[in-house]
């Protein structure tokens, strides 16, 4: 049985230091996740595939307000996110979410700015299915953004226009 006081809390990292403080906290017995994705490097003489976090900087902790010190006692880990004057937290169903959109296919975009608002749509069918998103046009083509709340990200996926509707 879950506890009902434990939540999703994002958590801001030092800089490059994700992995190292998603690796401390399992260490410490917290229950955390890194989404990563996979992103082909170049340098001058080879390319490999590599495991970057999605949002840099960020982490996820599954925890009760009375783990907040530890978390905050851990190497790597910089602050909680406030939102309106207290810790942001995050609903169970948004980091399933997340993890949906790692586990696809899909080539995902992470923009680090505020995306203007701009009609809301209803996925209807595929891996996305029942996911509220934004429409906005990037680059002279239709592409759905989906608002992670509360850490000011945004994520770009590619789907069919089929799959959507008003709402």
């Amino acid at each position: 049985m879950i506890d009902q006081h434990y939540k999703w809390f994002p958590v801001y990292t030092r800089s490059r230091a994700e992995k190292k403080a998603y690796d401390e906290l399992l260490r410490k017995g917290i229950t955390a996740y890194l989404p990563l994705k996979k992103t082909l490097k170049q340098w001058s003489d080879r390319k490999k595939i590599v495991e970057e976090p999605l949002i840099k900087s960020y982490l996820f902790v599954y925890i009760s307000t009375k783990e907040h010190a530890e978390v905050l006692m851990t190497n790597g880990i910089a602050r909680f996110l406030y939102f309106s004057g207290k810790i942001a937290s995050m609903p169970d169903q948004q980091i399933d979410h997340l993890k949906l959109l790692l586990a696809t296919d899909e080539e995902l975009a992470v923009f680090d700015y505020d995306i203007k608002p701009g009609q809301k749509v209803l996925i209807k069918a595929g891996p996305f299915k029942d996911m509220i998103a934004e429409m906005v046009s990037i680059h002279n083509k239709q592409r759905i953004i989906l608002r992670l709340d509360n850490i000011g990200y945004s994520i770009e996926i590619n789907t069919s226009m089929a799959f959507v509707e008003p709402l």
